[in-house]
């Protein structure tokens, strides 16, 4: 007789499943960068407070720079600049070595339904779709990061909006890309300069918006290189993506953006105008500005 019944038995983590829940986890953060405020203890024991920014945010936490040493397991307070919602986070860990300029730090949210970021996450056991893309209810301006199916994504390119259900409102309401400038920064990079392109005058033009969208793109250097890979966001100017590959600054790359085995594919010249590696894995952010 078996004396292990199979309830009793501990789960078996294969290779492919480990690839599998990485992959989830991935899809559920969001290179944003949000103004938020950090109260807690430092590490030599002194009360501070410091306004930053996030790195990534995610259903459970966040990486955040600070410029003060905080010890793994304090406790801080984090409050958005933006909606000033407030909760407790507890620090993990850095996610790299600090510097003089200070350094990056992983944080855990204590309070499970604060909703600190104002955004909906799928659920944990959702089931990735073609894309993910972070979507606004026009109505009740709830935002979610939702999958959306290569259709969806082509209709609100072209018209702006979606017809989807709100809970919140409790009807169907139509929703629309949730622009990052509004509050809510999409620059991943905590040292990069913002580049404004300067008009025929000298005066700065009006940047692209962003807005964070997870697509699958194709992108090929001249060497021969070629990669399938996601888009973390995008906008009319460009692009930003993360992949193992090097790329160099100032690098022409070609980017098929949304990317379809089959169909109608287009391709755009980009040039690698910035990038930042992740600490701790071995993936690169890259920002890509589209060639005229």
């Amino acid at each position: 007789m078996d004396e292990h019944p199979e309830s009793a038995r501990a789960p078996v983590t294969t290779a492919r499943g480990s690839i599998r829940e990485i992959e989830r986890r991935r899809s559920e953060r969001l290179l944003l960068s949000v103004p938020i405020r950090v109260e807690g203890v430092d590490r030599d024991g002194g009360k501070f407070w410091e306004d930053t920014r996030t790195i990534v945010i995610n259903r459970e936490g966040a990486r955040i720079y600070l410029k003060r040493a905080v010890p793994a397991g304090t406790t801080l307070l984090v409050t958005t600049q933006v909606g000033r919602r407030t909760a407790k986070f507890r620090v993990v860990g850095p996610t790299q070595p600090k510097t003089g300029e200070g350094g990056e730090w992983g944080i855990k949210c204590l309070e499970v339904n604060s909703n600190l970021w104002g955004i909906e996450f799928p659920p944990a056991d959702w089931k990735e779709g073609t894309c993910n893309a972070l979507i606004e209810c026009k109505r009740c301006h709830t935002k979610k990061l939702s999958p959306l199916s290569l259709v969806e994504h082509e209709v609100l390119a072209t018209s702006g909006l979606l017809v989807k259900d709100c809970e919140p409102c409790g009807r169907t309401t139509s929703w629309g890309y949730s622009e990052l400038p509004t509050g809510i920064q999409g620059a991943p990079f905590p040292n990069a300069e913002v580049l404004v392109p300067l008009g025929a005058n000298g005066a700065p033009r009006r940047i692209n918006n962003r807005v964070a969208l997870q697509l699958p793109i194709r992108v090929r250097n001249y060497y021969g290189t070629e990669e399938l890979a996601r888009s973390e966001n995008v906008s009319r100017g460009g692009i930003c993506f993360v992949t193992e590959k090097t790329y160099e600054v100032g690098e022409i790359l070609l980017i098929t953006c949304p990317y379809e085995k089959v169909g109608d594919n287009i391709e755009m010249r980009g040039r690698v105008v910035r990038h930042q590696e992740l600490q701790g894995t071995s993936r690169k952010v890259y920002g890509i500005c589209y060639e005229r």
